[in-house]
């Protein structure tokens, strides 16, 4: 996840002509060096604990030039349709993509046994995290430069580390807070008038 923005700030810089000054780089650069201490919860080191290479590794390396593509190729596409209609048509696709999967796998026959619970988190992943949030992205995508928005996806652990403090009760760790407000610091950067 933290190179994404670089990779939408870049796909930007080349095919869209947006202005990436040295301010923004540097910008996205601190948001992502506080992403890591949010992550790591201050302790930089535990980044060489672990064995690089594993399949989840390689796929999370991918994931982050696969979005930036796909925000890039939705970037184009919002100069056609607006944010909802590419909303519509990109879920309609992964709906039709990954349907197939579901079915022929061992998952679908779990749909029986769903509590309401469960039902009430899937509408909430369906809704907000992706309906929602799609438009909101796109909505973003169609008036601001790739790198301003993407810088925006370094929020997230923040956000992730507050809630669960809030209703999990887990440890808010300093260096948390700390990396916080170095995203923060980055997410201005990028976003500030020159």
């Amino acid at each position: 996840m933290a190179s994404t923005p670089i990779f939408m700030a870049l796909l930007g810089w080349i095919f869209f002509k947006e202005t990436l000054s040295l301010l923004r780089v540097a910008g996205i650069f601190i948001a992502a060096f506080g992403v890591l201490m949010v992550v790591t919860k201050g302790d930089l080191r535990s980044l060489s604990l672990g064995q690089f290479g594993t399949r989840g590794d390689l796929l999370m390396l991918i994931s982050s030039p696969n979005w930036a593509v796909f925000s890039a190729l939705s970037r184009n596409g919002l100069r056609r349709y607006p944010a909802a209609l590419m909303m519509l048509y990109v879920m309609a696709f992964g709906w039709l993509f990954t349907t197939g999967l579901f079915v022929t796998g061992p998952g679908f026959t779990d749909l029986a046994n769903l509590t309401v619970n469960g039902w009430a988190a899937v509408a909430y992943l369906g809704i907000a995290c992706s309906g929602l949030a799609y438009i909101f992205w796109y909505d973003a995508l169609q008036v601001l430069p790739s790198a301003h928005v993407g810088v925006f996806l370094y929020i997230e652990p923040l956000v992730t580390v507050v809630v669960a403090g809030f209703l999990l009760a887990e440890p808010v760790y300093l260096a948390a807070l700390a990396g916080g407000a170095i995203i923060l610091l980055g997410v201005w950067l990028v976003n500030r008038r020159a």
